[in-house]
């Protein structure tokens, strides 16, 4: 294996001939564990995320779980998002919601992303809109408890690998870290309840999904979500469109789950 790219958690775990094991394969990635942390290998054109290896060569399927591989060198290219600062934090929330705008270029909505354009939410999602609007409330009303205890509902809810119910409170939670690190909400507060949420997920969902939750919720996401979050900010029209149409293009329906999560987070 050759890696070309990495994210910076995926980074600080590369070293020439350590081993990982795998732990589930896609039909274009492989999930592997090493030190007890997952780490997400994919092809050349795969999208970045802290605990992402990007390589040269597509990973073969031709492992199985349990398996165990060699983890490349840590390639020259590691991936660090920058925060969003504080001066741009109220751009953000006037730019989530000028986004609201722009749905139709985004293509039909799949998942949560039915609460974009005040569609029913589909089947199974259905039967937490209450939550899920409870969830939006709280982040607009700045309530990290009230937060907390809605997300509850809404982990595991879904099929896939990140149910969509994990997708959308993860990018909700990553929103409210964006404008805690801004230091314009109570950060103090939004940690506690990220660490709650993080605490029922791992007995509430997937494993890999809770990984990846958990990282949502200390801020930490897929590139297209942090390239939305400083388009936004710096008011650049174009860059959010084109962040938002890569955010959509991700699995099923996570992508819209997040982008409905991250707006419910920012603008309520």
């Amino acid at each position: 294996m050759h890696a070309i790219a990495a994210g910076w958690r995926a980074a600080d775990l590369l070293e020439h001939g350590r081993e990982a094991r795998v732990v589930a394969c896609l039909s274009a990635s492989i999930y592997v564990v090493t030190r007890d942390e997952l780490l997400w290998l994919g092809g050349p054109d795969g999208v970045l995320h802290p605990r992402a290896v990007l390589l040269a060569v597509p990973p073969e399927a031709e492992f199985a779980p349990g398996d165990s591989i060699l983890l490349p060198p840590t390639p020259p290219r590691v991936w660090r998002p920058a925060d969003v600062d504080r001066g741009s934090a109220e751009a953000l929330t006037r730019g989530a919601v000028r986004l609201a705008k722009s749905w139709a270029c985004l293509g039909p909505p799949t998942g949560f992303g039915a609460r974009l354009v005040g569609a029913p939410l589909p089947f199974p999602l259905a039967a937490v809109a209450v939550e899920a609007a409870r969830l939006a409330e709280a982040c607009a009303a700045d309530d990290p408890p009230r937060a907390a205890e809605a997300a509850l509902s809404l982990l595991g809810v879904g099929g896939g690998l990140t149910p969509s119910g994990d997708d959308y409170v993860g990018a909700a939670f990553f929103a409210r870290a964006v404008l805690a690190r801004a230091q314009v909400i109570d950060a103090v507060g939004w940690r506690r309840a990220a660490d709650g949420v993080r605490t029922a997920a791992a007995r509430a969902t997937h494993p890999i999904s809770a990984a990846l939750l958990g990282d949502l919720v200390d801020g930490q996401g897929w590139a297209p979500l942090h390239d939305l979050a400083h388009a936004l900010a710096d008011e650049d029209e174009r860059a959010t469109h084109a962040a938002a149409r890569a955010l959509t293009r991700l699995g099923h329906s996570s992508g819209w789950d997040l982008l409905a999560g991250f707006v419910a987070g920012i603008a309520g």
